[in-house]
């Protein structure tokens, strides 16, 4: 095959474009981050082929010395970025770097801020890293070989980031990737060995695999005094070490947040850390961190852990809900053991009785940190404000830790809501509890204002009952999932009827509640009939106080908030129809029997969509509503 075989000239998606345009020109004062995010690339593949060649030792082709070299050339004005990794064949290249089927460019856009700091760090979270090289390059030439293949089989990719991207077959006798970077007019600082070094150590000080460049070796003397010419030689710019087998008394708060930054893309300092060695039946290594703030990436159905799973330092995989469930996916770090076998497929890895050892432990451990961070209130409202909602997921997925998780939660509530970031724990809750109150009571809602403005409340504020206010959309699913606490079982107070008899010792008075259910009988009938369809039944209420009706659900059954959600995420929800509880002390109700038989229709239908608004919910009829109002109002001026 000749070198230049199969040529082709192709246009980057339209994605790839605005990614390309961005980085020449927003970015530009962050400039420096093209090196990292190149150097993790190379690293990545250092990593990929170490794995790949556990089961078959003939990928390394006689040279198991991965690293990565780094290399300016003054008078071509370039910069090289090469490895002995994995490499890529055409359709790789094509896959990864052409389009974006791998490269997370969509997700990058949809996240863009303007701020530079942090659209640097989303190049990296979101691996579109290989496009940062034309920040600073006005062409990129790649050259690559997968391991393994034949030497006819390299690729050569060019472009000059215009929007197109030239592929050809190459012979390459080298595995691994070749980036080289044309620099522009403006961009000399990048040819300087000095300054290459220093975002080196600034960057990628903790990257696993050494990173060389060319040197000089110190002065020295010849036997007989004489001066020597400096020798040219190899330096490893990097520590190349994996920082987590020292032990935490010989790293220092600078290397730890340097490891940190290399591992997350991120720009900041982590908001905690945790180092352990643990031993036992199974030993392992933990190297965590909890980031600052929420990664970009964490409600994207396909986000990945920010956790590396090592054996023996070497890199495994990331890691997966084998080891650490799914709702700690914002931490990053490192999971290291001697404990499982290299050279096994990942299904058997999974079945591997250390496996479940290790994940236990890594739960327990996290956990631990965060009730760490629990014991400062403000630090922890911080970490509550970013996380919060996925330790909500582990309710509903980790059974085994569900009371550990239950005390970290915190909620809004009709005692501390004036502020956004006011919230109680579920231990603060109960041991407010008032006398006679034995449980636990929550209303939830679209947002904070709906559930703090819910007639719901009305019967719980007159009798200084506090309730809890849930607002985001998880905890429809976290009630039906944490049902108790500290032995108090936990009411939703907009399902089923309700009964605060028992508060300060008083009494419900059956027989007078019985004589009202009679005196009412007959328009309850009535109304029940009108919105037959609409409501299961039409009853009174001992919930409200100001507001004439509101909308009931099954004690068991699903609430009107949660049919609302489903509906908007195109799921069909069961054919389960409310009650409408109605406030006889209301005037607007007391005099619904004293009118014919159309007006009572008109005011029933009012009732209703006043308590279907009142939950937040859409009306079936917005036109139907507003014309009875109005008739309503035009009657009520006369």
């Amino acid at each position: 095959m000749s070198n230049n075989n199969h040529k082709e000239t192709k246009s980057f998606q339209a994605e790839v474009k605005q990614v390309l345009d961005l980085m020449i020109h927003s970015l530009y004062s962050n400039k420096e981050i093209f090196l990292r995010e190149l150097i993790s690339n190379a690293a990545d593949a250092a990593d990929k082929l170490r794995f790949e060649a556990l089961s078959d030792d003939a990928l390394f082709e006689g040279d198991a010395d991965l690293h990565v070299w780094i290399e300016a050339d003054k008078e071509k004005r370039t910069v090289t970025i090469r490895d002995n990794g994995i490499g890529m064949s055409r359709d790789e290249v094509t896959d990864n770097i052409g389009t974006i089927a791998k490269s997370g460019t969509r997700q990058f856009l949809d996240n863009m801020s303007g701020d530079q700091a942090t659209d640097s760090n989303l190049i990296g979270q979101f691996g579109v890293g290989f496009y940062s090289a034309f920040i600073v390059a006005d062409k990129v030439t790649l050259s690559t070989r997968r391991a393994g293949a034949a030497a006819s089989e390299g690729v050569r990719w060019v472009s000059e980031g215009a929007g197109e991207y030239e592929i050809s077959d190459i012979e390459r006798r080298q595995r691994g990737t070749e980036v080289v970077l044309h620099l522009r007019e403006a961009e000399n600082e990048f040819l300087d060995d000095y300054r290459l070094k220093s975002i080196i150590n600034k960057y990628s000080e903790h990257t696993p695999v050494p990173i060389r460049m060319m040197g000089t070796a110190p002065a020295s003397t010849d036997d007989e005094g004489e001066d020597k010419a400096p020798e040219a030689v190899i330096e490893t710019i990097n520590q190349a070490a994996a920082l987590w087998t020292r032990s935490p008394s010989e790293v220092s708060d600078e290397e730890y947040e340097s490891f940190y930054k290399s591992v997350s893309h991120d720009y900041e300092a982590p908001m905690a850390r945790m180092h352990k060695r643990l031993e036992g039946k199974f030993e392992y290594t933990l190297m965590m961190f909890i980031p600052n703030k929420a990664p970009f990436d964490l409600w994207y159905q396909e986000s990945k852990h920010g956790v590396k799973l090592y054996i023996r330092r070497v890199f495994i995989m990331e890691v997966t809900e084998d080891l650490l469930p799914r709702y700690l996916r914002f931490m990053r770090g490192v999971i290291d053991t001697n404990d499982l076998p290299l050279n096994v497929s990942r299904e058997i890895l999974q079945r591997h009785p250390a496996m479940d050892a290790i994940k236990k432990g890594a739960v327990k451990r996290v956990l631990g940190m965060i009730e760490d961070l629990a014991k400062d209130a403000e630090q922890y409202q911080k970490f509550y404000n970013e996380f919060g909602n996925a330790l909500k997921e582990g309710i509903i997925e980790d059974t085994a830790n569900a009371d550990r998780l239950a005390k970290l939660l915190r909620f809004h509530s009709t005692k501390d809501s004036t502020a956004s970031d006011s919230t109680v724990s579920l231990a603060d809750y109960v041991g407010r509890m008032r006398e006679g109150q034995d449980k636990i009571y929550y209303i939830t809602g679209d947002n904070l204002a709906a559930a703090k403005n819910s007639p719901h409340l009305e019967v719980f504020e007159k009798k200084d009952v506090e309730v809890l206010l849930l607002h985001d959309r998880i905890d429809e699913w976290l009630g039906s999932h944490l049902t108790e606490f500290d032995g108090k079982s936990l009411q939703s107070i907009s399902k089923g009827k309700l009964d605060l008899s028992g508060l300060d010792g008083e009494e419900k008075k059956e027989d007078d509640e019985d004589k009202k259910d009679e005196e009412k009988k007959p328009i309850l009938e009535k109304l029940s009939k009108i919105l037959e369809g609409k409501v299961q039944e039409v009853r009174e209420t001992d919930r409200l106080t100001e507001s004439p009706a509101c909308l009931i659900s099954e004690e068991f059954g699903m609430s009107t908030n949660m049919e609302r959600i489903l509906k908007q995420a195109g799921q069909a929800t069961p054919n389960m129809k409310p009650t409408l509880e109605i406030n006889p002390e209301h005037p607007l109700v007391q005099g619904l029997d004293e009118g014919d038989d159309e007006a009572l229709a008109q005011w029933a239908h009012l009732l209703f969509d006043q308590a279907v608004l009142s939950e937040g919910g859409q009306l079936e009829d917005p036109s139907g509503f507003v014309r009875r109002m109005n008739k309503l109002l035009l009657q009520c001026s006369k």
